[in-house]
């Protein structure tokens, strides 16, 4: 178990800001950036990684992308072509769900 620094898992403060909210309970990154029973702390608020697991893109749901803020998946996909300039989604590749829960 480590203490992770928050903007590893939630690389904006509107992410962070949400998951102060409830809004934001999990995220897919890239890579792995946290364990299962790994912890980080926004604003005096702890939080613990309940899932670390792989998955691809072509896995994802609305609901996933509700648990990420976003309204549905095609807003979600919106985004991320937006946030990463040589974005293209493509349903087999591989990212990392890192599930978290307010302490």
């Amino acid at each position: 178990m480590s203490e992770r620094n928050p903007g590893d898992l939630l690389p904006s403060d509107r992410m962070q800001r949400q998951a102060l909210e409830g809004a934001v309970t999990q995220i897919h990154r890239g890579h792995q950036y946290a364990e299962e029973g790994d912890t980080f702390t926004i604003d005096g608020t702890t939080f613990d990684v309940i899932t670390v697991r792989e998955r691809t893109l072509g896995d994802l749901t609305d609901e996933d992308a509700q648990a990420e803020g976003m309204e549905d998946l095609e807003a979600y996909e919106r985004l991320l072509e937006r946030a990463h300039e040589t974005f293209e989604w493509d349903d087999d590749s591989e990212v990392v769900l890192h599930r978290f829960e307010r302490r």
